[in-house]
């Protein structure tokens, strides 16, 4: 592939629900032309469209069927389906996904893409593969590449999962960080701490934290993080972006 712009701008920060004010998980990925919706929380539809028109949307990924990663995925349906009169829009998704729809039918407004474990994937410019988490559904982390630059996103994952299962030679890590130290184990999500030290022993270059629970101060989470990450950590912040 040849070298091109690749960008990530995040859409939503907020996991499991949304804070006031906020919104759940969602990122555009961009290269080129080409515009990639990654995870579609509740909230991130509205920012998307401060980015990009929904009319020069080229695909959608979805990592899981939790709704806080999937919900506006509704609205995107009828947007498409009523208003723009748009069909065919690849839409890549686990297994069953496409079954909690309250909205789609099988009229060609998406295009549905079943995706798994190992998986790759050919979107737009960009070259994506997938490997399962550590997470109490079927829950996809993605590596993301263009012209050699390669994105890694944890999507929802306990640490029995490794971010270097995605692969060697990730510039930018997006990790989530969604429990306090005190709560690390309660469930299958990751601390910050957590979150800096799988981003370390994959050799990323640069790591950005989100996902993280409203109850959580998110100061505190970048400071623990880069302690264990061992070099500045960055903040994922609505609206930001990093060039991959």
């Amino acid at each position: 592939m040849s070298s091109q712009a690749f960008s990530l701008t995040v859409l939503g920060t907020d996991g499991s629900y949304p804070a006031p004010g906020g919104c759940c998980s969602g990122y555009l990925l961009q290269a080129g032309d080409f515009a990639t919706w990654m995870d579609t929380g509740p909230g991130t539809m509205a920012n998307l469209q401060l980015h990009v028109p929904l009319s020069r949307l080229g695909a959608v990924v979805v990592s899981h069927a939790h709704p806080d990663h999937w919900s506006d995925l509704e609205g995107l349906y009828v947007a498409m389906r009523y208003f723009l009169g748009r069909k065919g829009l690849p839409v890549y998704a686990p297994e069953g996904l496409r079954d909690l729809m309250v909205g789609e039918k099988p009229d060609g407004t998406f295009d549905w893409r079943v995706i798994g474990d190992g998986e790759t994937a050919q979107v737009g410019p960009a070259r994506w593969s997938w490997s399962r988490t550590d997470h109490p559904v079927e829950t996809l982390a993605a590596r993301v590449e263009v012209g050699g630059r390669a994105l890694g996103y944890s999507a929802d994952t306990g640490p029995a999962w490794e971010l270097s299962s995605l692969g060697e030679g990730i510039q930018l890590a997006l990790v989530e960080a969604t429990l306090s130290l005190q709560d690390e184990g309660s469930f299958e999500h990751l601390s910050a701490r957590q979150a800096g030290l799988t981003a370390s022993r994959c050799g990323a270059e640069r790591l950005v934290i989100t996902h993280f629970a409203p109850t959580i101060d998110r100061e505190l989470a970048c400071v623990e993080a880069t302690a264990a990450f061992g070099r500045p950590v960055e903040v994922a912040e609505v609206g930001k972006t990093w060039t991959v």
